[in-house]
Formats: C-alpha cells, sequence, structure tokens
C-alpha cells in the first residue's frame, strides 16, 4: 500500500507550458496518476506563447518524488525548468537563530547592556548566585542535549546530523510555551564524559532535555545528572511519550468503559520510551503489564537478551509469567502499545485481543499495523503521525512540562509531575467531545500548554521540588 503523500516529502516543480490549451490539465493529470497530490499551482511568468508555473506536489517518499519527476518529464509540451525541495529549503543556515531583547542603538544602549553597566549586574549575581535566575537567561532557557545515538527512526547518526532535529525541538519549546531553548550536540558516546560535559555547561541553563540518546545508556546519563544537578533533567524519548500515553490511555479507558488497575497491556518494545510508559502507567494503577523485545516477553528469570534494564523489567511487570512471542501474549490483552519497528502486529493479532480493544502502534513513519487493517477490530487507534487521529506526539508535553518547571523553579521533574501533566492533557477533551477519533488534543491546541504548566507547578508545589511561589501554586 503506498503511503499517504506528505509535505515532508514535497517537491516545487517549476515548468514551462506551452500556452496550447490543455497542457495545464496533461499536467495535473500526470501528476494525479502518478500518486502526487498538488498543494498550489503559482504563475511565475507569462510569455507570448508559454507560461511558466510553480506546482507544488506532496508524495510520499523520496522515490515516489522521483516518480512523480519522470511523469512529468514525459509530458509533451511541458519543460521541466528547476526542481527545489521546500523541506531542505526550511533548513537552509538554519530554523533558529538569537535575537535580542532589547534595543541597541545608542550609547546609553551600549553602556548598559554591555560594559561598563554589565559589570553591577555580575557583582550582583557574583554577591547573590540565585540573582543568575533573575538577571539572566536561565529562568527561561533549556538545553536540548543529544549525542545522535537514536535519533527519530535513524538510530546513530551522530550529533552533526541530529542537529536539524534538535533545531526543529528548540522550535516547538519557543512556538508552544515561551520558552526558549538550543541544541548542544555531543561528539561523544562515553556516559561519563557527557554528564561532565552537561553539567560544565549547565550553568546557562534551567533545565535539562535529554534527546534521541540511545538505551541503556539514556537511563543512566539521565538518573546522575538529576542526581548531581539542581536543574530539572528531563529525557523526552522517555518521557514525553510516556505522558502522552498517559493521557491517551485515560480518555481511551472511558470509553471502553475499563478501569486502569484491570487491563492487560503489551508493550512491545522494551526501550528508553517502553520502559518510561511501562513506569507512568503502573504509577496510574496498571498491574498486568508484560513487555516484549524481538526475543519474545519479558519474564523473571529470562536469560537470553537481557540488559540490566530489562532485568528490572522482568522483576516488576508480567505478573503471571507469561512467556511466548508477541503474538502468543497479546491474546486476550486490552491494551497494546507499539514502541517498536512496522509490521509487528497483524489483524489476526487485534482480533485475538479482549473486547474493545485499544492500539496504539507508535512506531514512525510505518506504524506497527496500520490503522486501516486494524480498523474493524479495534475500538480506539492511535498512532505517533500527524495524517491519523490521535496522533501521540511529545509536543503536547515537553513545552508545558518545563514551562512550569522553569516557573517555579523546580529542583528536578518527579513521577507526580508528569502524572499531573498527563492527567491536564486529558483533561483538556471534555466528556462530550470525547468519541473514538478524539482521545488527545490537536498539538495545535493553545490551551495545552498553559494547562499542563499550571498543573506541573501545583504538583511541584506539592511535591516540594518547587523553589519559587508563582500565580498558579498559589490558586
Amino acid at each position: 500500500m503506498q503511503p499517504t503523500p506528505s509535505a515532508s516529502y514535497s517537491l516545487t516543480l517549476r515548468v514551462r507550458l506551452s500556452s496550447r490549451a490543455g497542457s495545464l490539465g496533461e499536467l495535473t493529470m500526470a501528476i494525479g496518476r502518478a500518486g502526487g497530490d498538488i498543494g498550489a499551482i503559482d504563475i511565475v511568468t507569462v510569455g507570448n506563447n508559454y507560461i511558466i508555473r510553480d506546482v507544488t506536489v506532496s508524495s510520499a517518499s523520496s522515490k515516489h518524488g522521483e516518480q512523480i519527476v519522470e511523469a512529468v518529464k514525459h509530458i509533451d509540451g511541458v519543460e521541466l525548468l528547476q526542481i527545489s525541495d521546500p523541506t531542505f529549503l526550511m533548513h537552509l543556515g538554519g530554523k533558529i537563530e538569537v535575537v535580542s531583547k532589547v534595543p541597541l542603538k545608542t550609547r546609553s544602549d551600549l553602556s548598559m547592556a554591555y560594559t561598563p553597566g554589565v559589570a553591577r549586574i555580575c557583582e550582583a549575581i557574583q554577591q547573590d548566585p540565585d540573582k543568575v535566575f533573575t538577571l539572566t537567561i536561565k529562568k527561561n532557557t533549556v538545553a536540548i542535549v543529544t549525542d545522535g545515538t537514536a535519533v527519530l527512526g535513524l538510530g546513530d547518526i551522530g550529533p552533526a546530523a541530529a542537529m536539524p532535529v534538535m533545531e526543529g525541538k528548540a522550535m516547538l519549546f519557543k512556538e508552544f510555551a515561551g520558552v526558549d531553548a538550543f541544541p548542544i550536540c555531543l561528539n561523544t558516546k562515553d556516559p561519563d564524559e557527557i554528564v561532565r560535559t552537561v553539567k560544565a555547561i549547565s550553568t546557562a541553563f534551567g533545565g535539562i532535555n535529554l534527546e534521541d540518546i540511545s538505551a541503556p545508556r539514556c537511563f543512566q546519563i539521565e538518573e546522575r545528572l538529576r542526581e548531581e544537578l539542581d536543574i530539572p533533567v528531563f529525557h523526552d524519548d522517555q518521557h514525553g511519550t510516556a505522558v502522552v500515553v498517559l493521557a491517551a490511555l485515560i480518555n481511551a479507558l472511558k470509553i471502553v468503559g475499563k478501569q486502569m488497575s484491570d487491563v492487560k497491556v503489551i508493550v512491545n518494545g522494551v526501550g528508553a520510551a517502553g520502559v518510561a510508559c511501562t513506569k507512568i502507567i503502573m504509577a496510574a494503577g496498571a498491574k498486568n503489564i508484560i513487555g516484549c523485545d524481538q526475543t519474545g516477553a519479558l519474564y523473571r528469570g529470562r536469560r537470553e537478551n537481557m540488559n540490566w534494564m530489562k532485568d528490572w523489567y522482568a522483576q516488576n511487570t508480567n505478573p503471571d509469567s507469561e512467556q511466548g512471542t508477541v503474538h502468543e501474549v497479546i491474546k486476550g490483552a486490552d491494551v497494546f502499545f507499539g514502541l517498536s519497528v512496522p509490521g509487528v502486529i497483524d489483524a489476526e493479532d487485534v482480533q485475538a485481543m479482549a473486547e474493545k480493544p485499544i492500539v496504539f502502534a507508535m512506531a514512525n513513519p510505518v506504524p506497527e499495523i496500520m490503522p486501516e487493517d486494524a480498523a474493524p477490530y479495534v475500538a480506539v487507534m492511535a498512532t505517533g503521525r500527524s495524517d491519523y487521529p490521535n496522533q501521540i506526539n511529545n509536543v503536547l508535553s515537553f513545552p508545558g512540562i518545563f514551562k512550569g518547571a522553569l516557573a517555579c523553579r523546580a529542583a528536578r521533574i518527579n513521577e507526580e509531575m508528569k502524572l499531573a501533566a498527563a492527567k491536564a492533557i486529558a483533561g483538556i477533551i471534555s466528556d462530550t467531545e470525547l468519541q473514538p477519533e478524539y482521545i488527545v488534543p490537536s498539538v495545535f491546541d493553545k490551551r495545552v500548554a498553559e494547562a499542563v504548566a499550571r498543573e506541573v507547578e501545583a504538583a511541584a508545589q506539592k511535591t516540594g521540588v518547587a523553589r519559587r511561589k508563582t500565580e498558579h501554586s498559589e490558586s
């Protein structure tokens, strides 16, 4: 099945069309037959016997885009002049920049922003180190730290190739929560060196967002930084995903009329996100969870393909010690979480689940089972993709979580704050609005970050990790 065309694989084709009638129609028909989705057609130049147009076309993949281009090349009366890729154009020169918050146009401006006036600010911070939060960018700035070892579905591509993702993350922080963030891409895979480096640069930042660091190293790095720094450290691939998954599950269970404590949950993929999703739904009351990797179910006493984190997982889940492949243990399950690879389960597996099954297939870009294949059998379906309903997207969680943590100067982001964030996201959708294709709000819903920040602040105050009172925490 051909994937759905997406703007992420769009092309702008500059073509010269003969002025004879029907040439534009032939062009659009050829693009349509090739499976392209035309987004815009713009006139560039009109001549005596020709028209130059820019045609923007969405394709499903790079290879599909090449097929569309070939189809255009074979149309009589159409000359392909230029091909540009809007996604690459968006990234030219990077996607973020530093902008001054105050004008610097006069000698007076310069003398206050820099020398000699800035010396007074330095002395004030030296005398009272807490003033660094009010007199510098620290109060609202997050470091996005990666080593490039687990980037999206691309894997270990290195820190330089990871930079576009980290820039995009910085854009999301700013757009959705007003938080300033900056990519820190480290050219090392050594956990000790990563910890040392992050500690050394932490002076300038109010929080640390760890990103795309492979498991199980990511667990150790986060735990050490949480213990050794006095600012929030948050591995988004673990906890951001987990928060949104819990929010979606809270609402999905309302739809099917089941309780968190009663359901059997299969988690396929016991990496960073899978472990975090397991921990957060356990904290929310889930009791019967079975994790699966490529070897099969994790259970007490398993020896093959294990590490220290899988040992913990086996000791704390699977209360009935079920064994076998995911196809075997999924039988009778109420919920399936896919945090692994495409095509892991099929329609027969979903049919073998309990009545009114819930399936969150979150592998990207191709999920563990396509929604079209699962649709006849599932009660609620979610993916990580934006072209299907119920997108499990971290952007619903991390901007608001950091906004709330920074506002109250939390020393850390704890489990209670994450649970509060999940409940805030779920609560955006009222009971009257809730339906199988609307269990999480849109990523563009402006209410989300504010609600998450407010509840995170309240949880930080309640659990004693906040170091500053705020309007939200006092209300």
